[in-house]
């Protein structure tokens, strides 16, 4: 599954790294809602594991841990508390996204949390997810993926088949593990397939 204390790293809200480990107070979801998300993101990590292709690439296995981990939090009673303070909220200014983006942008291929992200703008993760939500409309991993998108969409485009690259391939190595959702995912953002890029 994950290390527990992913826990503690995904919901991190102060940027200290001492922090008091995230605990599970219970393990019955919250909500159906949650209980079905939760379900799902189960049964994707379960065809990511079967997919060696997919599930080896580095990228590919921190993003899966992470959204498992995020999911858990958000589907199970624990000690995480997720509402902005005021103190988080006079963060959440044009400066912290600066940081945060500068921050993205030369990480991109790295093995990042958002609470890795929140800690190179010197803000807690909830401040730095409203200051994205007011100035960018996003979230920090939304950018994030966003960024990863352009990158594969640039590899694609300087890369052929006969040098043995695939779409899966290129979009495992920007830490995409779905290739129908990465296809898609590309298709809305460039307007054609990915294999289409790759064969021109």
């Amino acid at each position: 599954m994950f290390d527990p204390a992913l826990l503690t790293q995904v919901a991190a809200s102060t940027p200290d790294r001492d922090l008091e480990p995230i605990r599970l107070t219970g393990h019955r979801p919250v909500s159906p809602a949650a209980a079905r998300h939760l379900s799902n993101v189960l049964e994707h990590m379960r065809g990511l594991a079967v997919d060696r292709t997919v599930s080896e690439q580095p990228l590919v296995a921190s993003t899966a841990a992470q959204y498992l981990a995020a999911s858990v939090l958000h589907a199970l009673p624990s000690t995480a508390h997720t509402d902005p303070t005021a103190r988080d909220r006079n963060d959440a200014h044009p400066e912290t996204v600066r940081r945060a983006l500068a921050y993205l942008e030369s990480h991109i291929r790295d093995d990042i949390t958002v609470a890795d992200i929140a800690a190179a703008a010197y803000v807690t993760v909830r401040a730095l997810q409203l200051a994205f939500r007011r100035h960018l409309d996003s979230t920090p991993m939304v950018y994030l993926r966003r960024l990863r998108l352009h990158g594969a969409h640039e590899q694609l485009r300087d890369c052929s088949p006969e040098d043995g690259h695939t779409v899966t391939s290129i979009a495992a190595e920007w830490g995409f593990a779905h290739p129908g959702r990465f296809a898609t995912a590309y298709r809305d953002a460039y307007g054609r397939f990915p294999h289409t890029t790759l064969q021109v």
